[in-house]
């Protein structure tokens, strides 16, 4: 089953906090398509929105939409969690280029 899953490069270009949620983080995402993608997280405890704007990450693209506080999540941003309890969202080391597939 991992080898159905669909992961690529996305490049951060907006994070806010979802009205109404302590959870949800609301992702903008450039994908490469040409046509940003939103990503709902719930990672909120453990980043300010400001501290992933301009940051690559990997995600899943070919999960089903859903909806989420009313609005449509496209994917799903992958993150670490250490021994320790905290959280990492996973990144790329080098500069690649949004929409690029992890293989």
């Amino acid at each position: 089953t991992f080898e159905k899953m669909d992961i690529r490069v996305g490049h951060i270009k907006d994070c806010q906090k979802v009205k109404k949620s302590k959870k949800l983080l609301q992702f903008t995402i450039d994908d490469g398509s040409g046509k940003d993608r939103t990503i709902l997280s719930g990672i909120a405890a453990y980043y300010e929105p400001e501290q992933l704007i301009g940051k690559d990450v990997l995600f899943v693209a070919n999960f089903a939409p859903r909806k989420m506080m009313g609005i449509e999540s496209q994917g799903m941003i992958l993150s670490a969690v250490n021994f320790d309890g905290s959280l990492n969202v996973t990144s790329v080391l080098g500069n690649v280029k949004p929409g690029s597939q992890v293989g």
